[in-house]
């Protein structure tokens, strides 16, 4: 039995009790147990609620408030749009700038996995047009919960790339090189 299948059994078993996290984690056996609940919600109309709607939880606790069907959206990113979406943000999670396979800046006991989410929620009347779609590592998602951080322009960016020290510089210029090695070579034969 997969994991959606066996916190969707024992919320159906708990329906109106509160729930804790780590109860959650240790049903489904996987780190993306967050990401099961959420598809249960979303894709399949449960009505799991957490602190962000109800002032009674505190967070990490979830609870199944009835056993009545909620309107829920199906997926439908295509495969071809979920690659194009990935190469288009550079296989990076567009919140926090982590990298796929990378050990997670945040959480360095977990790898970087990317995931798709949207910019404006299907809740809130998002699509699932590219336009409307980013890359998200599995800890940003947890926590994002329609919550999009703007993306640093330039400027911002260069301030800060300038307010570090040249060791870092350096580091920040040898990932670059990297992230963009076919393109490196063309622009220093066209720019230097």
């Amino acid at each position: 039995m997969g994991a959606k299948n066996k916190l969707k059994d024992y919320l159906i078993q708990h329906v109106g009790l509160v729930v804790e996290s780590a109860t959650l984690s240790k049903i489904a056996g996987t780190s993306e147990w967050a990401r099961r609940i959420r598809e249960l919600r979303n894709e399949e109309g449960f009505n799991i609620i957490t602190h962000n709607d109800s002032s009674d939880l505190k967070p990490g606790q979830y609870k199944l408030v009835d056993l009545k069907p909620l309107p829920f959206f199906e997926r439908g990113i295509s495969k071809e749009v979920r690659a194009f979406v990935l190469d288009r943000n550079g296989n990076t999670c567009q919140m926090c700038g982590a990298a796929a396979g990378e050990p997670h800046p945040y959480d360095k006991n977990r790898k970087t996995r990317l995931h798709i989410g949207h910019i404006i929620d299907k809740s809130m009347g998002g699509t699932d047009d590219p336009n409307n779609l980013k890359a998200i590592c599995s800890v940003c998602n947890e926590g994002a919960s329609n919550l999009t951080l703007n993306r640093p322009d330039t400027i911002k960016l260069m301030t800060q790339v300038r307010r570090t020290p040249s060791k870092d510089q350096l580091d920040i210029l040898k990932w670059l090189i990297k992230k963009f090695n076919r393109q490196t070579e063309e622009f220093i034969k066209n720019n230097l």
